[in-house]
Formats: C-alpha cells, sequence, structure tokens
C-alpha cells in the first residue's frame, strides 16, 4: 500500500533567461489589450537574442507533488500520462530516482507535456504550455487494481472532468481521503459542476482570487470566504487556497479576508487554508483564523512554489496525524502550524533554486535546520 498517489499533470521543462528580459508594467494601457494584471514581459519583435544556457528540468503538479511526498519519507506513486519520446524517458527517469512508482500511460499519438519559461532576471516568469498528453487521461487507463493508498493529491491540469469525477467516486469508496487542488480549467466550471468532487475532499487547494470567484464573496473578505465554503465542502477536512481562489469559490470580495474566512467555514469541516503568495497564508480551522508570513529567502523563480506550499503542508497534516492519532478537524492548534511551517519552507527553498523540484526538502532538511524553526505566526478569533 502507498501512503499517497498524486494524479495529474507531468510536464518536461526549459528554462530561459537572459538580462535583456524586461517586465513591463502599466495597468492602464496594459490591461486594455489582453494583459489583465497590467504587466507584460518584453521582448524585441523581429530581433535576436542573447540567452543563457537552457535549463532543462521536469515538472507539472502530479510530479512536483509526489517528490515532496517521497522526500518527506512517504510511500508515493504518480499517476500521468506521458508520450512515447524522450521527454517522459527523463520524467519517468527522474520520479524512480526520488524513489517514486510510476503508475504511467505512454500516448502514441500526442507527446509529453512541455513547457518554456521565460525568466527575468528579478524572478519573475512567463510560460508557454503544450499540454499535450498530459491532459489525455482516459478512464480505462487508469490502473484501479493499483491504486491501493491512504492519501491521494489530485491537480488536474485539463484532463477531462469525468476521469476526475471517476477517480474521485473510486477513492470515496475505498475510503481514500483526497487533497484536490483545482485547476483554473475546473474552477471555471462552476461551483455546481465541484460540489461532487469538493463534497468528497478532505484538502482543497486553492488561492485567495479563485475562492473568492468561485463563492461569490468579495476578494477582501476572508472571513465570509471562509464561511461560504464551509456551506459547499460539507465533507471536506482541509482546503488549500490562494487568495484569489478563494475570493472566486466563496464570492466574497478580494480585500475582505474575515468574511472570506466565514464563508469558507460554512463547507469545510476542518481546516481551510488560503495562500497569498509572497504574503504569506492564512488558516482557519473553524474556530481561529492563523495568518503566517513567509520565510526569507532570495527569489530566483516562483516556478512550483504553489504546488510546493500545498504539498508541504499536506504533508505536515499526515506527518502530525500520525504523531497526535487524531482526526484532521481535531488536531490542535501545534499540528496546524507544523503544517504551516512545512509548507513555507518548502515553497521557500523551492524559490530559491530554478526549476520546481531542486530546492524541494527532505525530511531531515526541515528538521534538522535551524533557519525552518520560527515563522511569526498571529492567531485571533473567527468569529
Amino acid at each position: 500500500m502507498f501512503d499517497i498517489i498524486t494524479i495529474g499533470t507531468a510536464t518536461r521543462d526549459v528554462f530561459l533567461t537572459s538580462p535583456v528580459f524586461k517586465v513591463l508594467r502599466d495597468k492602464k494601457h496594459l490591461s486594455r489589450i489582453g494583459f489583465p494584471t497590467g504587466e507584460a514581459q518584453c521582448l524585441s519583435l523581429g530581433g535576436k537574442i542573447e540567452i543563457n544556457e537552457p535549463v532543462f528540468t521536469t515538472g507539472g503538479g502530479a510530479t512536483n507533488a509526489a517528490v515532496t511526498f517521497g522526500r518527506q519519507g512517504f510511500k508515493t506513486a504518480a499517476l500521468i500520462k506521458v508520450g512515447r519520446d524522450e521527454s517522459a524517458e527523463n520524467i519517468l527517469k527522474e520520479l524512480q530516482k526520488e524513489k517514486i512508482i510510476p503508475l504511467a500511460t505512454k500516448e502514441k499519438a500526442k507527446t509529453t507535456a512541455f513547457s518554456v519559461i521565460f525568466l527575468a532576471p528579478a524572478g519573475e516568469r512567463t510560460i508557454l504550455v503544450y499540454r499535450g498528453a498530459s491532459d489525455d487521461l482516459k478512464i480505462k487507463e487508469i490502473p484501479f487494481e493499483k491504486i491501493d493508498c491512504r492519501w491521494a493529491h489530485i491537480s488536474p491540469g485539463n484532463t477531462p472532468y469525468p476521469v476526475i469525477k471517476r477517480l474521485f467516486n473510486h477513492f470515496s469508496k475505498n475510503k481514500i481521503l483526497i487533497a484536490f487542488n483545482p485547476s483554473r480549467y475546473f474552477l471555471d466550471m462552476g461551483i455546481k459542476k465541484l460540489t461532487p468532487l469538493l463534497n468528497k475532499t478532505k484538502v482543497a487547494i486553492l488561492n485567495r482570487e479563485e475562492a473568492a470567484s468561485l463563492t461569490g464573496v468579495d476578494y477582501q473578505k476572508e472571513k465570509e470566504i471562509f464561511k461560504k465554503l464551509d456551506t459547499l465542502l460539507n465533507k471536506t477536512k482541509v482546503a488549500i487556497l490562494n487568495r484569489e481562489e478563494a475570493a472566486s469559490l466563496t464570492g466574497v470580495d478580494y480585500q475582505k479576508e474575515k468574511e472570506i474566512f466565514k464563508k469558507l467555514d460554512k463547507v469545510i469541516d476542518g481546516i481551510a487554508v488560503m495562500t497569498e503568495s509572497d504574503k504569506g497564508v492564512l488558516v482557519s480551522d473553524g474556530k481561529n483564523i492563523y495568518k503566517a508570513g513567509i520565510f526569507k529567502g532570495r527569489l530566483v523563480d516562483r516556478t512550483g512554489a504553489g504546488d510546493a506550499f500545498g504539498s508541504g503542508f499536506v504533508a505536515g497534516l499526515i506527518h502530525e496525524i500520525g504523531n497526535w492519532k487524531l482526526e484532521i478537524g481535531n488536531l490542535p492548534p501545534k499540528a496546524v502550524e507544523y503544517a504551516i511551517r512545512l509548507g513555507s519552507a518548502n515553497a521557500t527553498s523551492v524559490i530559491e533554486s530554478i526549476g520546481a523540484k531542486e530546492g524541494i526538502l527532505t525530511r531531515q532538511e526541515f528538521e534538522k535546520s535551524p533557519r525552518w524553526k520560527n515563522l511569526l505566526i498571529k492567531v485571533k478569533n473567527l468569529r
């Protein structure tokens, strides 16, 4: 039996860096021409640009999370779909090197997913994605007889909804705990279609913007977002979202963090987590809000930071469930704080290197380094 199986995307990544990669910020004008953030990475049209030596790595939500769980000492497998090509072999070899069992389907008609990342000097990046075989998993290709585990971690990318729903039903029927990191593709389906999945989820991983959008609560009203999520995810033990996702999910204004959390707590029977990129994280256990910043680190590349935090947080909870021998909803504050520290440390370590996996921490690195011992976590009453 595996401790955890990760399901989702697997990609071959190439990082391109150059001192001439520039970031242009002009919210007024850029937002009008298809750049919603008001920022753009700029290259000289028609020019030839010198770059540094390319860095080839692997990525994808399933393989990134698998490496975290593997390095934390859990017996891990990754259910992925790749092509029949060199990129696939690179991905599979890396998983095997990390002592992760690949449950891989190989597609003849499509090549392995591939990403090109333009990395600016300040660590900002633009990612060009070819999804390839990664989003083409079929129900008949899933080796259900090999899926014997305690936990499942699902980061679906653009995998067809019926495939993911079938996996959820299988896990729920077999009492396998589910951590779900829904992609924008799934969040755009709306809360009505996601509810059958969320009701079977123990951990849902979203950012603040997406949670606000999905719940219909203003982005700033974190309490309301968490209260509304509680009514939507009534069987969920832990939800991990970034602020955009939380606002999207709850329908609460992006800025109203207290309201966001109140709405989340109506749908989550346990712990709700809302990430805020470099601002840190907010966690609600239904009674209190834990607010943590981030560990100091030198930003090189943000790629994989979200995967690192989410999988690190879940790994921390699994460790603490074993230590306290309690259900998720009954874990004491120290256990929640441990999970926050591990997730935050893992994310900080990842952004200090190029690639989504290079900086992922082992359990020994986390436990023994004094760097990760202290993280300011403020606690206030949710009500």
